[in-house]
């Protein structure tokens, strides 16, 4: 189990250099970015410490979230791809696992199992996200559909499976996709291509998640946390988060960020100032 975030020590918080984040129901609550939350990216970033979000949402959303938030690059669709905007060229740096042919031809497939869920499990639904994915498809059971349960859940992620597709289950969707990636594999594809090899900084990365679709990279980094909401995910997890902050969502990222800066000296009201 998780120890308290009060339980990490100082001098381990004061390497981090590099954290990495969930989007949805860790820097989100209730589906809202709350105003702390977004306050905890700018002091972070005011302390040079590059925040990456590390999503399973599409592509569509990385690109506007790496242009216009304080982000070192957005890994989108469960490590599918990376977006990083270099500001002083002004352009955007784009990454991607599969080629564009093999993308197109999986796709078909992918909604015809999408569409074997949606007859199998009443309730569910194509995410409203979907328009803007590459290579993913996402299963709605708790976003705008439902709720539906972990139960509901399970069962789209078995069909997806018995299709011989990838699947993994988020807190508000199920993600499935043909391909050999996951979130850990699409931060070591940045890391190496931007910054240097991940192994090489394990001591300067930090990640911060809430469900079963973050376990690769509680599994891959040291200093792991989990907000508060894992709680319900972390008896079907491999490897649990190393922490738990004490509150959930947006709130237990802004706690997080709070221990980081603290650890240096700062406090999260000042750097984001």
């Amino acid at each position: 189990m998780p120890q308290p975030l009060a339980a990490a020590q100082a001098s381990r918080l004061a390497t981090i250099r590099y954290v990495l984040t969930d989007i949805d129901d860790t820097l989100t609550t209730d589906g809202r970015l709350p105003a702390r939350a977004y306050a905890a990216l700018e002091a972070l970033d005011a302390a040079g410490i590059a925040v990456i979000p590390v999503t399973g949402r599409p592509a569509g959303w990385c690109d506007a979230i790496a242009r216009q938030w304080p982000v070192a690059a957005v890994v989108g669709e469960n490590g599918a791809l990376w977006y990083a905007m270099d500001r002083g060229a002004r352009r955007m740096r784009r990454w991607q696992a599969q080629p564009e042919a093999e993308r197109l031809r999986g796709h078909g497939r992918l909604m015809a199992l999408a569409g074997e869920v949606l007859r199998a499990v009443p309730g569910s639904a194509l995410s409203a996200d979907q328009p803007f994915r590459l290579f993913d498809v996402a299963i709605d059971f708790c976003e705008d559909a439902g709720p539906l349960g972990l139960e509901a859940a399970e069962r789209i992620a078995a069909i997806f499976a018995e299709g011989g597709a990838q699947a993994k289950i988020s807190s508000i969707h199920v993600n499935a996709w043909i391909g050999a990636w996951d979130k850990r594999a699409g931060i070591e594809a940045l890391f190496a291509a931007r910054f240097a090899p991940l192994e090489a900084l394990e001591d300067q990365v930090a990640f911060i998640g809430d469900s079963g679709n973050d376990a690769p990279l509680f599994a891959a980094i040291g200093c792991s946390v989990g907000v508060a909401n894992v709680a319900p995910f972390l008896a079907g997890m491999e490897t649990p988060p190393a922490f738990m902050t004490r509150a959930e969502g947006g709130a237990g990222f802004a706690e997080f960020a709070d221990a980081l800066l603290k650890a240096r000296g700062f406090t999260l009201e000042e750097n984001a100032a």
